[in-house]
């Protein structure tokens, strides 16, 4: 039985976000550091370098000689913009920053809350606690009547009920929009009103 040859694949080689050292194949570059960073740069370069325009040859030599990297930071701009940085750490406070600003952002819950063109007014009162609860919890509240078959001829009586529950939120809640029949559902939004907890 012949063996048949094994095959090896190269792993796809993700393109990398910003381009460094001699993937940056423009003849000048604007220079840019903080204090610091200048310094190093100069004392290398023998001369006080200053956020400018700079040969990209000899900004190459410099990011050499301090063992860091030339990081094209803004592409588009005319010459691009560059850093002589250590690319991995840059890198590593990117995706810091980004996982700081994720956790500040706040997850929006939406619950729902359903009701028939004929609920009863003890449902009514039920579901309304719950939706003060949600609203409390800083979650939307997506209110809808749902109706079947026939009991489309009592939108009327599903468009009432929601204004009532609307009116009943006031203060903890702020509708999006006004009741609206789509297909066999009339929906309506509420959210939150922003209050500091104490």
């Amino acid at each position: 039985m012949r063996k048949g040859r094994r095959r090896t694949f190269k792993p796809v080689q993700k393109e990398p976000e910003f381009r460094i050292n001699k993937y940056v194949r423009v003849p000048y570059i604007r220079l840019v550091g903080d204090a610091d960073e200048m310094a190093a740069i100069s004392e290398v370069a023998g001369k006080t370098i200053d956020p400018e325009v700079y040969d990209t040859r000899d900004a190459l030599y410099w990011a050499n000689e301090l063992g860091l990297d030339l990081v094209e930071i803004s592409p588009k701009a005319e010459p691009p913009v560059c850093k002589i940085i250590d690319y991995q750490k840059f890198l590593y406070n990117r995706k810091k920053k980004a996982k700081e600003l994720k956790a500040k952002t706040v997850k929006t819950v939406i619950k729902e809350i359903r009701f028939g063109p004929n609920t009863d007014d003890h449902d009514f009162d039920f579901k309304l606690r719950h939706a003060k609860k949600f609203l409390e919890d800083n979650c939307k509240v997506k209110a809808y009547v749902q109706f079947r078959g026939r009991s489309i001829v009592f939108k009327d009586r599903g468009e009432l009920l929601l204004l009532k529950f609307i009116k009943e939120l006031e203060g903890l809640g702020t509708v999006e929009n006004l009741p609206k029949l789509e297909g066999r559902r009339m929906n309506v939004m509420i959210s939150p009103t922003k209050s500091k907890k104490k």
